[in-house]
């Protein structure tokens, strides 16, 4: 018996039964050898972390674009966040972790320069759309790796895929195939409801005496308690439920859909914020409108139709941190200083 294979009979000993075991993964889009140590879903968690995707996430944009300061968060620093809260969660509710953590990891890997200021405009000029978690699979299935792909796990990539709310999404779901995923879904929104807030007010965008006294009151006056207090919340309402889905008590969501409301209307859409993203976004159209006007500088001779062209660009524009895309632009369009002796 392998290694692997004495720890799949671990999670079968110890999982809950409606835990997602890695001996019972619907498999890869191509099929390969078994590693004799690693479970699929560690290698996949090992595949992201090597991934250069990943690798640029620690310079590009959660809310505040080129923050000064040391301490603000990055969208590495949030997936990473993420990471923490899913595996706490899916420990205490004897799910698998691996797969929590893979999936937290990789669920941001397809996020563009500048944070949604610049998914906002991919949207917009790119004929097929842009979302973010679709691009995200894309990175992991045919980007990465010049074009192999990391080929991870369908419960992987499913969660990857499934794991966005959007302004107007709902909280809860069940869109993920696996209880694993929905936890990554529900972490991702307790990860940056409480660091947007944290970095607002660092930032000072916001103050604390700008935060309404009913969200202290229940859900703590730090950092730290307002996560523990939602955290706590998903495990016992989950358990609750008897693991139909992940979820949390009426009282909780209500609050997050509150607190998410206030981030909109002031951190968001705060004039300030939304000044830098206007910058953004005519850095990201320019580069974008550039580059499909000289396409040779991404294919040389060889030049395919209009649609492989645009999507080319997105996904070289959407590969970008943001300091690339800053270095770009300014290399492109910024004139150079002559030395004349």
């Amino acid at each position: 018996m392998t290694i692997r294979e004495e720890y799949e009979t671990i999670e079968r000993q110890i999982l809950h039964p409606k835990a997602c075991l890695s001996s019972k993964t619907k498999g890869r889009l191509k099929r390969e050898k078994e590693d004799d140590i690693r479970t699929a879903f560690q290698r996949d968690r090992d595949r992201i972390i090597h991934s250069k995707a990943f690798r640029r996430l620690k310079h590009k944009t959660q809310v505040f674009f080129s923050p000064q300061g040391d301490h603000y968060r990055t969208r590495l620093t949030h997936v990473l966040e993420v990471a923490q809260i899913a595996r706490t969660i899916a420990r205490a509710l004897r799910l698998n972790e691996d797969l929590t953590e893979a999936i937290a990891l990789g669920h941001d890997l397809g996020h563009t320069p500048f944070g949604h200021a610049g998914e906002t405009v991919l949207r917009e000029i790119h004929p097929e759309g842009f979302e973010h978690y679709e691009q995200s699979l894309r990175v992991v299935d045919i980007l990465e790796k010049n074009g192999q792909g990391l080929n991870l796990t369908y419960e992987v990539r499913d969660g990857i895929l499934n794991h966005s709310k959007g302004k107007e999404g709902q909280i809860l779901s069940d869109a993920p195939a696996t209880l694993e995923g929905q936890i990554v879904r529900v972490a991702d929104i307790i990860a940056y409801l409480n660091h947007d807030l944290d970095d607002a007010m660092r930032a000072g965008v916001i103050k604390s005496s700008d935060i309404p006294s009913h969200f202290i009151e229940k859900l703590g006056n730090r950092h730290s308690k307002r996560i523990n207090r939602m955290v706590r919340d998903v495990i016992f309402s989950t358990i609750k439920a008897d693991y139909e889905k992940i979820t949390v008590s009426e009282e909780i969501e209500s609050l997050m859909y509150e607190l998410r409301q206030f981030l909109f209307e002031r951190v968001y859409y705060n004039p300030l914020v939304l000044q830098e993203a206007q910058k953004a976004k005519y850095i990201i159209e320019a580069l974008y409108n550039y580059f499909l006007e000289h396409p040779h500088l991404l294919f040389g001779d060889v030049i395919p139709s209009l649609r492989e062209v645009h999507r080319a660009v997105c996904d070289f524009i959407a590969g970008m941190t943001d300091r690339y895309a800053l270095y770009t632009f300014e290399k492109i369009f910024m004139p150079k200083s002559w030395v004349i002796s």
